[in-house]
């Protein structure tokens, strides 16, 4: 009796403990740095200065929702694009900003010219705009022209969205 009691009380104490680090559901997710890999890549998460996430709300999946990591946000604009849902409105994209690593909106940030990031897409994101900084469709598709410049054979290896040019 006592046995089936503690069993009880310890279940409960977990459950209850379990409930106070449950996910908001909304918003940028803890990163387990220097272990977290790259859905795409596989490489992993070292950079705090450059990495990205994909939430995905239970809806879009018809299950649980899911937070996916990425150490580029070329990775996870590459990635997502290979996704029937990726223009769903409530699928959220963060991306850290390349000065303090706090994390923004990757569809509102600003992406600015910079060296060495870790898939060599060269790009670095930020809240404020400054001169020359690219709009998010801007960086897609200079995502896309790096995609296709590294691609060993000259093509790139995922479908290049349409530009506004070629989709009149």
């Amino acid at each position: 009796m006592i046995g089936r009691a503690l069993l009880l009380v310890t279940t409960l104490l977990l459950a209850t403990l379990a409930g106070c680090e449950s996910d908001p559901g909304t918003g940028p997710a803890s990163v387990k740095w220097d272990r977290d890999a790259c859905e795409r890549c596989r490489m992993v998460l070292s950079d705090r200065h450059f990495a990205a996430q994909i939430r995905v709300p239970p809806d879009v999946l018809g299950k649980r929702g899911k937070v996916l990591r990425f150490d580029d946000i070329g990775c996870a604009v590459l990635w997502l694009d290979q996704q029937a849902w990726k223009d769903r409105p409530r699928v959220e994209i963060w991306v850290a900003d390349h000065r303090d690593g706090s994390w923004i909106d990757a569809r509102t940030a600003h992406y600015v010219a910079v060296k060495n990031t870790p898939m060599e897409y060269g790009l670095g994101a930020q809240k404020q705009p400054s001169p020359g900084a690219l709009g998010f469709a801007d960086a897609v598709a200079h995502i896309y022209d790096v995609e296709k410049r590294f691609a060993a054979d000259g093509t790139v290896t995922i479908p290049h969205p349409p530009t506004a040019v070629e989709s009149r």
